[in-house]
C-alpha cells in the first residue's frame, strides 16, 4: 500500500499573497503622511500669497481618507461574505490605485481651466479611503477560508506583521526616494499606484475563494484546513440581526476604537514631529535617515508584537483550551503597557526635554505592546464572525475607524493647533504632555474592555 501523500502547502503562498497586499495598504497611507509637506505646496503653488493653506490643514485630507474608510468597511465585508474575498479585494485594488494615481495631479490645471486644488483633494481622499476600506475585512475571510482554526492567531500575526515593516520602512523609502533620489513625490506616488496593479494581475491568476477550487490543493491539505469545519452550501445571507444584538461584536468593536485613537498619532502626526522636535539632525543625509527611521521604528518594532501575539495566542489556547482568555490575556498586557509606554514618553519630553532618544525609545515600546493586540482581536473577530467573518471584522474595523478618524485625527489635531504658537513649527511639551496624557488613559481604559469579550461564544454556532 502506498503511503498517502504529504499535505501541500498553497495555503502558505495564498498567505504571501495577502502579506503583500497588507503591505501595500500601509505602504500607501504611509506615504500619504510623508508627502502632506510636499502635497500641500503643491495645492499652494496654484494661488496667491492671502489664500495659501497652512500644512496643518492636511489633517482635513487625512479626516476624509479615514471617514471613507470606516464607512465602506461594513458594506466591502458583506460583498466578500456574499461574493467571496476574491473579487472584493479586486475591486479594492484596482480602486484605490486609481485614486492614488490621480493624488499625483494635486496642483495641476488640466484642460478645461480645472484646478486640483484643496477640496479636490480632500474628495479624492475620500474616493482613496472607499477603495481602501474592505481589505482587512476581506484578508480576515480569505485567512477564515483557507486556514484551520488553530492557525487564525499564526496567519492574521503574519498579516500584520507584514503591513507595520512596509508602513515602518516607507519614511525612509520615501527620504531614499524623494529627499535624497530627488524623485518627485507625485512621481513616488505613481509608482505606488502602479506596483498594486501588478499585484492584482497575480492575485487574479493565482488566488481562489476557497481551497477546493484550487488545482495545488491535495486531499490532506484540504483535511487540515477543513477540520471541524461544517460548510455550508446555501447562499450567505447576513444576519444582520444577530450581528446588531450581539454584545460580543460591540465589545469587539468599542475595544478595538482604542487603537485607532492612540495609534494614528504613529501613522500620521509622528514623522513631522519627530522632524520639528529635534531640528538639528535634518541638516545630514545620515541625520534624515535617522529620524526617518525612528519615525518608522514603532511600526518596525511592532512587527513583532503582531507575531508574538499571534504566536502566543493560539499557543495559550493549544495549551488550556480556553479561547476566551486565549485572545483576551494578551489584549489586556498589550494595552496597558502601551498606555505605560507613552507616560514614560510624557517623563522623557519633560525631563529630556533636548534628547531625542528619551523621546523616541518609549514610543518604539508603546508600538510593540500596541500591536500585540493586532492577531488576537482580528483572530477573536474570526472565531465570533465564522462564515460572516469579513462582516464582523468590517464592522470592527468600521467603528474603530470611526473613532480614529473622528477622534484620533480630529482630536490630535486640534490639541496640536492649540499648542503650537504662531510662527512655531512645533507643539510646546506642555502639547505633548496633553496628548500623550490622553492616549495613555484611553489604553487602560481598553485593557479593561477585553474584559467583556468572549471569542469562544460565536456570533451564529457553526451548526446553524
Amino acid at each position: 500500500m502506498t503511503a498517502p501523500a504529504p499535505a501541500t502547502r498553497t495555503r502558505y503562498w495564498i498567505l504571501g499573497l495577502l502579506c503583500l497586499l497588507s503591505m501595500m495598504t500601509y505602504m500607501d497611507r504611509a506615504a500619504n503622511a510623508n508627502a502632506k509637506t510636499d502635497i500641500m505646496a503643491a495645492v499652494n503653488s496654484g494661488l496667491p500669497e492671502g489664500e495659501k493653506y497652512p500644512v496643518a490643514d492636511f489633517f482635513y485630507v487625512l479626516l476624509a481618507f479615514q471617514l471613507a474608510y470606516a464607512l465602506f468597511e461594513v458594506p466591502s465585508g458583506w460583498l466578500g461574505d456574499v461574493f467571496g474575498p476574491r473579487s472584493t479585494l479586486l475591486r479594492v485594488v484596482i480602486w484605490w490605485s486609481l485614486f492614488m494615481f490621480l493624488i499625483g495631479f494635486t496642483g495641476t490645471m488640466l484642460p478645461g481651466g480645472f484646478y486640483v486644488g484643496f477640496y479636490a483633494l480632500i474628495a479624492m481622499q475620500f474616493l482613496f479611503g472607499m477603495g481602501e476600506a474592505g481589505a482587512f475585512p476581506n484578508i480576515a475571510k480569505a485567512l477564515y477560508n483557507w486556514f484551520p482554526a488553530a492557525d487564525r492567531g499564526f496567519a492574521k500575526s503574519a498579516i500584520w506583521m507584514c503591513a507595520r515593516l512596509m508602513g515602518g520602512l516607507t519614511p525612509a523609502l520615501w527620504i531614499v526616494l524623494v529627499e535624497i533620489g530627488g524623485l518627485k513625490w507625485n512621481h513616488a506616488m505613481w509608482i505606488f499606484a502602479g506596483s498594486a496593479l501588478v499585484w492584482c494581475a497575480i492575485f487574479y491568476i493565482y488566488f481562489k475563494n476557497k481551497p477546493r477550487e484550487h488545482s495545488g490543493v491535495n486531499a490532506a491539505e484540504l483535511a487540515m484546513i477543513d477540520e471541524g469545519r461544517i460548510e455550508s452550501t446555501k447562499p450567505v445571507r447576513v444576519p444582520w440581526g444577530k450581528l446588531l444584538r450581539s454584545r460580543n461584536l460591540w465589545a469587539l468593536c468599542i475595544m478595538y476604537t482604542v487603537t485607532n485613537f492612540c495609534w494614528y498619532f504613529l501613522m500620521y502626526n509622528h514623522p513631522t514631529a519627530i522632524k520639528r522636535a529635534y531640528p538639528g539632525y535634518n541638516g545630514t543625509d545620515s541625520g534624515k535617515i535617522t529620524l526617518a527611521l525612528l519615525s518608522g521604528a514603532p511600526l518596525l518594532i511592532g512587527m513583532l508584537g503582531c507575531l508574538l501575539g499571534g504566536i502566543l495566542s493560539d499557543y495559550y489556547i493549544r495549551r488550556t483550551g480556553s479561547r476566551k482568555w486565549g485572545r483576551r490575556v494578551f489584549g489586556m498586557i498589550g494595552y496597558g503597557m502601551a498606555g505605560v509606554c507613552y507616560f514614560l514618553a510624557i517623563a522623557g519630553k519633560v525631563e529630556f526635554p533636548d534628547n531625542l532618544w528619551a523621546y523616541a525609545i518609549p514610543l518604539v515600546l508603546m508600538g510593540f505592546f500596541n500591536d500585540l493586540i493586532m492577531a488576537p482581536a482580528w483572530a477573536a473577530a474570526q472565531d465570533i464572525g465564522g462564515r460572516y467573518s469579513a462582516t464582523v471584522a468590517g464592522a470592527m474595523n468600521s467603528v474603530g475607524n470611526l473613532v480614529g478618524a473622528a477622534g484620533g485625527i480630529l482630536i490630535t489635531g486640534n490639541i496640536i493647533k492649540a499648542h503650537t504658537p504662531e510662527g512655531a513649527t512645533d507643539m510646546t511639551t506642555q502639547g505633548y504632555v496633553v496628548l500623550f496624557a490622553i492616549y495613555g488613559i484611553v489604553y487602560f481604559l481598553g485593557a479593561f474592555s477585553w474584559l467583556f469579550i468572549d471569542a469562544s461564544k460565536p456570533i451564529v454556532p457553526e451548526e446553524e
